[in-house]
């Protein structure tokens, strides 16, 4: 292995390095926390086996810094460290094979250092280096005894020397990799905490029992509560009003796993109920039990009171605009009254405006619960032609959602086919029948209307303005298109419409 000795070695030849070296030296070394893994149980047993390997009082795994040698771990010695300028170890992590010394004393390189020459009475040395895995050297595994050993080690006790020095760098290589993943965890856990912090929604999370045991600083923020523990009682910020709702809701979650919203009002630092809507969902592990809940609170209060004026004020215009159709129909009977040759026209106007106005109630209703189904819609247009012979009318088929805006020109369109049908056809005779049948067609709705057991149909090629009414309704406001048919059983009109234009 190549060494990587550039700026990462101590001076073994002073008692002092520069600066730039010493920096260097222990910014190396650094990544291993080599300070927390002093006297490592671990370590400490590879220490001992060596000594009894090698059949020597001392042992030691030293890491060689910028300016001492520190005994990691050590048996058979009592100093924790020595200046690196007298460091045998610092020789022997420059090698590529265990450093021998048989007799210290008689050697020029270590005769002269105090180890040898003072009271460790240092005169045999082995020591394998360690090196890291980038070629960085960081200390030795040695044993040291106090007579000369002109022999050595024999060849079981230098491989058991280093394969004892493997077993050191695994170990320190465990302790870097502690460190990186523990650091890698808290930068990612403070990039983690400053996108919640920076969520305007208040966001947290809590226990498989719902004990909540985090929010991030938007709840702190809103409720004035000091920045700390969360407090068992934050639930009882909401609104008494639907405190009980609150806690069935949330009781209900839990013991289903199923996410979990609400609307309520959670009161503000400044002591007002503002409305917020909550959600949460349900966190699962690898075998699917939920584990843990993460959650949600948005403040909506803004938003819920536009709504709030919003709806007040299209109650009052639905009520003006029912008034508004009563008007006009008054004003419509009143005028014909004298006028005995505009009566079919003034029953025909008053017929669509009531038509309008029924279609207005369904989509939007004063006292009642709003409607949006064409089913329903059908179904009130229909009610006055069917003189309580229900089975004189059927619908059926898929459900298909109305909006407001396509209430209207649907109203118009059946209501022109209803009242031409009591006029003329299957509704002008007892036994007649209409049938209509709604169907999905990909991004299409179909509605067919189907008219049987009516009188003879009889096909002209005379348009009317009703005709042309619905013709003008269903291609420019509805955006679709329409078919009608006179069949030997009756009349068939076929809407093709876009169920987005509904």
């Amino acid at each position: 292995m190549k060494l990587n000795t550039i700026n990462t070695l101590p001076n073994t030849n002073a008692d002092s390095c520069s600066v730039e070296t010493r920096t260097s030296r222990n910014r190396a070394l650094e990544p291993y926390g080599i300070n927390a893994l002093e006297d490592d149980a671990e370590l400490a047993a590879i220490v001992k086996f060596v000594a009894k390997l090698c059949d020597v009082p001392v042992s030691t795994i030293s890491i060689v810094e910028a300016e001492r040698q520190l005994f990691l771990v050590r048996e058979g010695i009592e100093d924790r460290e020595t200046p690196v300028s007298t460091s045998f170890c610092a020789h022997a992590m420059l090698g590529n094979a265990p450093l021998v010394v048989p007799d210290a004393t008689s050697d020029p390189r270590f005769a002269d250092f105090a180890a040898v020459t003072g009271p460790l009475h240092v005169r045999f040395y082995a020591g394998a280096p360690l090196v890291g895995e980038d070629g960085t050297p960081i200390g030795a595994l040695c044993a040291i005894d106090t007579v000369p050993r002109p022999e050595g080690l024999n060849h079981m006790q230098m491989q058991g020397l280093q394969v004892m020095a493997q077993s050191v760098m695994r170990r320190l290589r465990d302790r870097q990799q502690h460190l990186l993943s523990q650091s890698e965890l808290l930068e990612t856990s403070a990039r983690l905490q400053v996108l919640a912090d920076g969520i305007p929604d208040i966001v947290w999370s809590a226990d498989t029992s719902g004990r909540i045991d985090y929010c991030n600083r938007r709840w702190f923020e809103f409720s004035g509560q000091p920045a700390g523990p969360i407090p068992d009682s934050a639930a009882e910020h909401v609104h008494p009003d639907e405190i009980k709702m609150f806690h069935a809701k949330w009781a209900n979650a839990l013991v289903a796993g199923e996410p979990f919203e609400m609307e309520y009002r959670l009161k503000h630092a400044d002591g007002a109920f503002r409305w917020v809507l909550a959600r949460a969902m349900p966190v699962q592990g690898p075998h699917g039990a939920v584990i843990r809940w993460i959650g949600t609170v948005t403040d909506i209060d803004d938003k819920y009171r536009e709504s709030e004026s919003r709806e007040l004020l299209a109650s009052e215009l639905s009520h003006r605009i029912k008034n508004i159709f009563a008007v006009i129909s008054g004003l419509v009977a009143l005028t014909s009254r004298n006028k005995p040759e505009v009566k079919d026209f003034a029953e025909e106007l008053t017929g669509k405006i009531r038509a309008l106005g029924r279609a207005h109630d369904f989509v939007r209703p004063i006292d009642s619960a709003k409607g949006d189904s064409l089913h329903g819609l059908l179904e009130v247009l229909m009610e006055p032609y069917v003189d309580g012979q229900e089975s004189r009318l059927t619908i059926v088929g898929e459900e298909v959602h109305i909006s407001v805006r396509s209430a209207t020109p649907l109203a118009l369109v059946f209501h022109e086919f209803a009242t031409n049908a009591a006029k003329y056809g299957a509704l002008s005779v007892r036994g007649g029948k209409v049938a209509v049948t709604i169907t999905k067609d990909g991004d299409d709705a179909v509605i067919e209307w189907r008219e049987t057991h009516g009188p003879a149909p009889v096909d002209t090629d005379r348009v009317g303005f009703g005709s042309r009414l619905v013709e003008m309704t269903v291609t420019s406001q509805l955006r679709g298109k329409l078919l009608r048919e006179m069949q030997p059983e009756g009349f068939l009109a076929r809407l093709t419409l876009p169920l987005s234009s509904l």
